[in-house]
């Protein structure tokens, strides 16, 4: 027994025996609470750098489900395992109460956003700190508290807003319009814009004036201010210290076979020490070092979207055999168990007219054929193409169809992954993506501020931006006459596909229920409810001394 414990042991049973009245009285003689725990500047730099935390587990990594409730049940992907994975029924999915808790889940977290941001704004006044450190404290705080709105707004529609340090419980919430949420997302984002620094020297990693006015711009967007998104995106698209890449860059652009769209997604190259200038938010995934999340002894802790969107191929049989070995760290996927298939819509539909000249559906970068590599099949060695498989094999199914490469690390997985150094062969423990990941880049800027002049009745504005973005993929100029939101969805896919949050995109245009009802008939249940999800029911309850109101359709 170790002597330490013994010791307290013996301590305890000695203050038992004398009976002594005092003995469970606790009389700290210093603790870290709430009252004490923003002192210095560093305290509050470490609350803010908890907020990317929280961001981080939200959006990426808090384990293998949660964080792509922002991609199923869109227009993008759905459901490779029906019955057994939680987005097969819509009722049950998205119910105010009970099943996977989904709405509860991200109603928590966001407003655990907003109100870490709360203490940091409310107490940053107080403390003995400059002038200079206080204006920037409360410049990034004020941008996580909008980035925590914004999306409670896009989601829920109006909810309740908080804007004070909450010190003592509260039951009388109320909810606030949509209308006003986006309003104040504007004000925290204008004193954002106007206090945090510019993105050239920042750290990696880090928010800036300019990831706060690509986010400014989207909730103008939102709100309706289409000339206020205007000017907010222009703002970031003319600033001197971004562009878009137009030409090969960082890690493996001596690679022949790929092109500048797939150097934007390989590894080390989404932040500007790679000489990227289009990355405007990075979240940083630093795989094996402490506090960066990724880790390549186990799934948990990484961002596991190889796992949902590269293809199931160990699953398949062709006249017997498999002609694939899996899990391989090559072009066929990684450790991916299929389970976001992509749609036809965003497979094939939105490539037609350019299906051979975009650089983005280029193989590397969309594949549809894959090398069979098994040596026991007759069919090792020869390509498979997603447009004419083998006997055998559907399309799609959870163990083949096309898929975005940027989902994975083909040939570049962490060297602790590799079982098997000849075949490539893969761990279990594999499913990762393992690079840092855009939250927020430069081609989307200009695909917000071409929506906003196409609803600025501008199409020849937004004609110029959206072929700015479509030039770099080398795919064919869009006319006039055809830009229209289906049109500007349609390149967000193309452009981002995976990468986008793309409920978000959705729900903020009131839109989901009308692209899924076209391009995603797995979800049949789908209803116009669902462009919103529901207030949480536990939070309804809880709020036991004011009514917050339930969204139409949910019981």
């Amino acid at each position: 027994m170790n002597k330490a414990f013994k010791y307290i042991l013996s301590g305890m049973m000695l203050a038992s025996v004398s009976c002594s009245k005092d003995f469970l009285d606790e009389k700290p003689v210093s603790f870290l609470s709430s009252s004490n725990g923003l002192v210095t500047y560093a305290d509050f730099n470490a609350a803010v750098n908890d907020l990317y935390r929280v961001v981080r587990m939200e959006f990426y990594t808090r384990d293998e489900n949660y964080p792509f409730d922002y991609l199923y049940s869109t227009d993008l992907v759905f459901d490779g395992q029906p019955n057994t994975r939680r987005h097969t029924n819509l009722v049950a999915t998205f119910a105010p109460s009970g099943g996977n808790n989904v709405p509860l889940t991200h109603w928590s977290t966001l407003y655990k956003i907003v109100a870490q941001a709360n203490t940091i704004i409310s107490r940053t006044p107080g403390a003995s700190l400059t002038d200079a450190q206080k204006t920037l404290l409360i410049a990034k705080a004020k941008f996580f508290r909008a980035f925590g709105y914004r999306t409670l707004g896009y989601l829920f529609g109006g909810v309740p807003l908080s804007l004070e340090d909450v010190t003592t419980p509260k039951t009388d919430y109320v909810r606030a319009t949509r209308a006003e949420v986006y309003a104040q997302c504007i004000a925290d984002l204008k004193d954002a814009v106007a206090g945090l620094p510019a993105i050239n020297t920042v750290l990696d990693g880090e928010i800036s004036a300019q990831a706060a006015g690509h986010l400014l711009a989207e909730v103008y967007l939102a709100a309706g201010e289409n000339q206020n998104a205007v000017d907010a995106a222009t703002a970031v698209i003319s600033n001197a210290n971004v562009g878009l890449m137009k030409n090969r860059f960082g890690t493996g652009a001596n690679n022949a076979a790929g092109n500048v769209y797939w150097d934007l997604f390989q590894p080390g190259n989404q932040n500007r020490k790679s000489g990227n200038t289009e990355g405007l938010w990075v979240i940083q995934m630093e795989t094996d070092i402490p506090g960066g999340s990724a880790v390549s002894t186990a799934q948990a802790g990484s961002y596991l979207l190889e796992r949902h969107h590269a293809p199931y191929v160990g699953s398949l049989l062709s006249n017997g055999r498999n002609p694939f070995l899996w899990p391989v760290s090559n072009s066929s996927g990684g450790r991916g168990i299929g389970w976001a298939v992509s749609t036809k819509h965003f497979s094939d539909d939105i490539w037609q007219s350019d299906f051979n000249n975009d650089i983005r559906n280029a193989n590397i970068n969309f594949v549809r054929v894959f090398t069979a590599n098994n040596p026991a099949s007759p069919l090792n060695g020869q390509p498979i193409n997603t447009s004419a498989p083998p006997p055998g094999i559907t399309v799609p199914s959870r163990g083949f169809y096309a898929y975005q490469a940027k989902s994975t690390t083909p040939g570049q997985h962490p060297a602790n992954l590799i079982q098997n150094a000849t075949t490539g062969l893969l761990k279990a423990t594999a499913g990762g993506t393992y690079t840092d990941q855009y939250m927020f880049r430069l081609a989307e800027t200009y695909l917000i501020r071409a929506e906003a002049y196409m609803k600025l009745n501008q199409p020849g504005n937004a004609v110029l931006d959206l072929n700015a973005v479509r030039s770099r993929s080398n795919a064919t100029g869009v006319q006039e006459a055809a830009v229209n939101i289906d049109y500007i969805l349609d390149e967000r896919m193309r452009e981002l596909g995976v990468e986008e949050k793309r409920m978000l995109t959705l729900t903020r245009l009131g839109l989901r229920y009308d692209r899924v009802k076209r391009f995603n008939p797995y979800y049949s249940d789908i209803t116009t409810t669902y462009n919103l999800w529901p207030i949480p029911a536990d939070e309804i309850e809880r709020n036991k001394d004011a009514v917050l109101d339930q969204n139409d359709g949910y019981n």
